[in-house]
């Protein structure tokens, strides 16, 4: 290749990149959910100890500023009232037995727009997506991989926070600060936790809270670079060898945007989710749930999460919920 010039996909990755591929049958939609069986669920909940309850999805359709945080060339939800008070103004209003009157609104919204699941097919590379499918089979509708299959399994066991921000000290991370999986080691250990096999990963980089404090999204998409795990052979087997099912972060794209050293836009989008079968969800709200980890320290929780079931959908909007 001449100097500077961006590989691609597959040769980023190689011709042996590790993929799960068939593991599951040749008709699998599901990826490393699959780990996800009745023994994972029973393991979840006995980390469970005070009952306290965090949701973790962002305000959706929020329009005091700065809105809602969305990857560059999506807008954030719209929504507008249908059936109000005023109604019911006018001399032709609709009438009910009793006097009932309601309000009644709509959304227009990127399914994509707020936190949210990615379907496994939702970015591939050379023609094929999760499992080997052919990327045809997402014209006009997403026919393999999609969110569905996820949003009627759901997302249950548990969950590890490891937190990044709070790790070095920080807030949350700069912009294109990077991390791999021996610093997601050393955070657990820091944080007196182990990540286990099965484990539902949850990092925080404190990357909403900047959001939110800095209510400058001029600022915030200005050379737009997020923070997160960035590309390795080895992380990419680590994930592999400990059958994580889910990625969670507080991220628009779990992932810093470009990898540094070869210019490659979101590689582990492919490696994890198209290879492996990692499902992945981002724009988590993960900071009041590390305030309480951090409190007890205590990091590992019941995690549930069971995205809208939208047929051939990308992806669909989630609330997540962590059990302490």
């Amino acid at each position: 290749m001449a100097e500077n010039t961006v590989p691609t996909m597959g040769e980023l990755l190689g011709e042996d990149a590790p993929k799960n591929w068939g593991k599951w049958g040749p008709d699998d939609e599901l990826g490393c959910l699959n780990y996800l069986d009745a023994g994972e669920v029973l393991r979840g909940i006995r980390h469970v100890r005070s009952g306290e309850v965090f949701t973790l999805q962002i305000h959706m359709g929020r329009t005091e500023s700065p809105g809602d945080p969305i990857w560059p060339g999506r807008k954030g939800m719209s929504r507008k009232n249908e059936l109000d008070e005023s109604t019911w103004d006018g001399e032709d209003a609709p009438a009910f037995p009793g006097g009932l009157h309601y309000a009644d609104d709509t959304a227009q919204i990127f399914l994509q727009g707020s936190t949210q699941y990615d379907a496994l097919g939702h970015v591939w590379y050379d023609g094929q997506l999760w499992n080997g499918y052919d990327a045809r089979t997402t014209i006009g509708a997403m026919e393999k991989a999609s969110v569905l299959p996820i949003a009627e399994k759901g997302v249950v066991g548990r969950g590890v926070l490891i937190d990044m921000a709070r790790h070095r000290g920080k807030p949350w991370l700069e912009k294109g600060e990077t991390f791999d999986h021996t610093d997601l080691e050393a955070a657990a250990k820091n944080q007196g936790v182990d990540i286990e096999p099965h484990d539902i990963l949850v990092i925080r980089t404190g990357w909403m809270k900047y959001w939110y404090e800095l209510d400058d999204p001029q600022s915030f998409y200005d050379g737009f670079v997020e923070p997160g795990l960035t590309y390795s052979r080895e992380l990419v087997e680590w994930f592999q060898q400990r059958e994580i099912p889910n990625l969670v972060t507080d991220t628009i794209a779990n992932e810093v945007t470009a990898d540094p050293n070869s210019g490659v836009a979101l590689p582990l989008h492919c490696a994890l989710m198209r290879n492996l079968g990692v499902t992945l969800t981002e724009i988590a709200w993960l900071d009041d749930l590390a305030e309480a980890c951090a409190a007890d320290n205590r990091w590992s929780f019941l995690y549930a999460a069971a995205p809208l079931k939208v047929v051939h959908g990308t992806g669909a909007p989630v609330n997540p919920i962590a059990i302490r």
